[in-house]
């Protein structure tokens, strides 16, 4: 079914949720404060999602840790450490419901796999997730997949 403007379709959304963009969105900003935003700071929450998004090691590379300054849309970064920034802004804010944009792109098969496995369907399994991947092999972490082609599901099901 094509999208028809004169009948768009309609969601209705039971319970906060958070959306992890393509691109992640990074204010210049510590990364603690990147990760915390604009929620109350929890130290076993914080906690939780560096190591569920796979940052510990990132941080402890840095002079400053947690309290280092990120540039300007995160010029001082990597592509992978911005998505993971973004994954544990996510996780720190512990909604019900999840909207994944290829979280994953940005990180090499190693980290991905470990987002999938502790984050994705370890830490967030009791949470609806929605992940958006190009990546197949991800395909075997999911409850139930959609394929799309030019807008139009062309296939449905399970990974079976």
């Amino acid at each position: 079914m094509l999208y028809d403007p004169a009948n768009p379709p309609s969601m209705e959304i039971n319970g906060n949720l958070t959306y992890v963009a393509q691109k992640p969105w990074i204010v210049n900003a510590t990364i603690k404060e990147n990760i915390i935003f604009e929620n109350e700071y929890d130290e076993r929450a914080y906690e939780d999602a560096l190591t569920t998004s796979c940052l510990k090691s990132d941080l402890e590379s840095f002079i400053k840790k947690d309290d280092t300054e990120i540039g300007e849309k995160g010029v001082n970064l990597s592509g992978g450490q911005k998505a993971r920034i973004a994954l544990a802004r996510a996780i720190y804010a512990n909604s019900d419901i999840y909207l994944l944009d290829d979280p994953l792109s940005a990180v090499d098969a190693h980290v991905g796999k470990f987002l999938l496995e502790k984050c994705l369907t370890g830490k967030l399994k009791d949470k609806t997730r929605v992940l958006i991947t190009h990546k197949l092999e991800s395909l075997r972490y999911v409850d139930y997949i959609y394929i799309f082609k030019s807008g139009e599901i062309v296939a449905q099901g399970d990974f079976e």
